[in-house]
């Protein structure tokens, strides 16, 4: 099992926040959580490039801006949820190396003692954007 729970893109039932703990990265659920991050930062800016737009508009409305701002605010929010699971899974990793290095100091010797665990260094997935037009 990973020792820290990973923050999933979506809220729970009640809008609390929801995690997975699992020792599987490549998870159904892990790939549909990183998806769902990717589909989350794509709407991020698609929210931010309408915006400047909006903004740069000398006839938009007061109610216009007022729903752009609440769309900022949603894009927001899911982007620093995204940023805050993705530092949580690389910490994650720089603690499990720096354990996997504190353990071969410790013990003196090469580390291949076999006595495994069988936990791996959680990483964070690889970021594509997805060409927009």
């Amino acid at each position: 099992m990973s020792r820290h729970p990973r923050l999933l893109p979506w809220p729970g039932p009640a809008g609390q926040p929801s995690y997975l703990v699992t020792d599987d990265g490549d998870s159904l659920l892990s790939r549909l959580a990183d998806e769902w991050e990717e589909i989350q930062l794509g709407t991020a800016e698609d929210v931010l490039r309408h915006s400047v737009e909006m903004l740069g508009d000398q006839m938009a409305g007061a109610g216009e801006l007022r729903f752009v701002g609440h769309r900022l605010c949603e894009a927001l929010r899911d982007a620093l949820r995204v940023a805050e699971s993705r530092g949580g899974r690389l910490s994650d990793s720089a603690d499990d190396d720096s354990d996997d290095s504190d353990d071969s100091d410790d013990s003196g010797d090469s580390g291949d003692s076999g006595d495994s665990d069988g936990s791996e260094p959680v990483s964070s997935p690889a970021v594509t954007r997805r060409a927009s037009g």
